[in-house]
């Protein structure tokens, strides 16, 4: 525990949904929801406006419609959030070679260690500095906390939210937490949280009453001594410049149940593909394959196997799931599906059972390429006008199509090509968003994030004039802050205290 307040957290106030509010002049005061639209998409993050018509991050989508009929539902655009992201990261790297990022959106980071500031004045000026720079070069607003562990920092950004700065004095810190909710503790999630209300215990000075040896026969010893320590402020856990990922893992949660176990198993190679993919794209490899099924009633399994060494191979990381979807009985049907490695390393241990698979795998492939080709020639040559026609045995029941032909089948619609909020150009009106499409429509408003509202205009799907965009910047032509923290003046350091900050006691 430090003697001043000098570990800040900085968490970006609804990113996603500010982001799109920024990028679009109609949305802004205007309630805005980002997630999966599908009908079993759940919400990423809501706006503040949309949080008033009790909205909520990791709320499923249907009962957010329902809540807030009239908000803007918008397909999240990662690569925007990630740009922005991006230059928050880099004004933080300005303050101390010690940056703890935790996602796209929040960040410790140790001023003691960058020696910008060493008692509570010098932290609330580079706090309030912070938040000026950041909404200058992105646009978008941040809530900072300032406290001597990070676990108070984290409490205090939350406390500040929106758009503020809360400075929680060294010493104070059993007297700030007492009166809140066990759940504000790291570790107390929703099922501990339930554990402890059984007990008697809803805010954080019930634990200290209760002691550690009543927390630890709650809990167990490492939590509930763990526990006791953060219930008094105790939290010496230093800030960490590098993060090491203990896992790489993918997952799709499907529209419909999937109860063609062919289709089950075409889904699971495809998600280790792209699980290898984020696992060699992080130059790493693993030695655990973990396959993770979710299925009609909402049961949850996990499946992991262990190999001899660490591996970035994809087929033995696909014959792996494969192996292990055999021991899981998915006759109800499936509504997610995820594959993931653990035990991650910097290097990969050469499997030579793999590489023999490899080669049986391609020579396999050929023999059956020279058959396929045989068969098709012998094929076009009785039926001329039916050579290019789909072999009937590629569809399923119903003529509903399996495997990569069923993949295929759900990008063609113009509602996977023309996303809700994704950017698009037209040769004409320029730059504007996706409002919506269907039934071979597309519906766009032209705007840029420095414009007035702009004009909406519905064109067809297939419109040569219209195309896909990338996203254009949340702000053209600021100020020059290459050279902050050292030259940003005095006048510009933001809100002083009584105007959105505060500091506790």
């Amino acid at each position: 525990m430090r003697a001043a307040p000098t570990i800040l957290h900085l968490d970006m106030d609804a990113f996603y949904a500010s982001a799109e509010q920024a990028a679009k002049p109609s949305l802004r005061g205007k309630p805005v929801v980002v997630g999966g639209l599908g009908m079993r998409g759940v919400v990423a993050t809501a706006s503040y406006e949309a949080r008033r018509l009790g909205v909520h991050s990791a709320m499923p989508m249907a009962q957010a419609r329902r809540l807030a009929p009239n908000a803007a539902y918008l397909v999240p655009r990662f690569a925007l959030y990630r740009t922005v992201s991006d230059q928050v990261m880099e004004l933080l790297g300005r303050l101390s070679p010690l940056v703890e990022p935790l996602s796209l959106d929040e960040a410790f980071v140790d001023l003691e260690a960058g020696g910008v500031a060493d008692d509570s004045a010098s932290a609330r000026l580079v706090g309030e500095q912070l938040r000026t720079v950041i909404r200058a070069v992105t646009g978008l607003s941040g809530s900072v906390g300032l406290a001597g562990s990070k676990m108070l920092a984290k409490i205090a950004s939350e406390e500040a939210k929106p758009d503020g700065l809360l400075l929680i004095e060294p010493g104070t810190e059993r007297e700030l937490l007492a009166p809140m909710s066990v759940r504000i503790l790291p570790g107390v999630g929703p099922a501990t949280g339930d554990h402890l209300r059984r007990a008697g215990m809803t805010v954080v000075s019930h634990l200290t009453e209760a002691g550690e040896a009543e927390l630890v026969r709650l809990l167990g010893k490492a939590h509930g001594v763990a526990l006791h320590r953060m219930a008094q402020g105790y939290d010496d856990r230093p800030v960490v410049a590098e993060r090491d990922a203990k896992s790489v893992s993918v997952e799709d949660t499907f529209e419909v149940d999937l109860h063609d176990r062919v289709r089950v198993r075409a889904e699971v190679e495809r998600l280790a593909a792209r699980c290898v993919q984020r696992l060699r794209g992080a130059g790493r490899s693993g030695r655990t394959v973990v396959l993770k099924v979710r299925r009609y009633d909402f049961s949850t399994l996990t499946r992991s196997e262990t190999l001899r060494g660490p591996t970035d191979d994809p087929t033995v990381v696909r014959e792996a799931a494969a192996r292990l979807l055999e021991a899981v009985d998915t006759t109800g049907g499936v509504r997610l599906l995820g594959v993931g490695v653990t035990g991650l390393a910097d290097f990969t241990q050469e499997d030579l059972f793999a590489q023999a698979a490899h080669a049986e795998q391609a020579a396999h492939a050929e023999q059956a390429a020279h058959a396929e080709q045989a068969a098709h020639a012998e094929h076009a040559a009785e039926d001329p006008e039916g050579a290019d026609a789909v072999p009937d045995e590629r569809e399923g029941p119903a003529g509903e199509a399996t495997g990569a032909e069923s993949r295929k089948s759900e990008e063609t619609p113009a509602s996977r090509r023309w996303p809700a909020g994704h950017d698009v150009r037209h040769d004409v009106h320029g730059h504007g968003w996706v409002q919506g499409s269907g039934v071979g429509r597309v519906t766009v408003r032209f705007e840029e994030p420095w414009t007035p509202p702009g004009r909406v205009r519905t064109f067809r799907v297939d419109d040569p004039a219209l195309r896909p965009a990338d996203p254009l910047p949340l702000v053209r032509d600021g100020e020059d802050y290459s050279s902050w923290p050292a030259s940003l003046p005095k006048s510009l350091s933001g809100p002083g205290p009584g105007e959105g900050d505060e500091s506790r006691p």
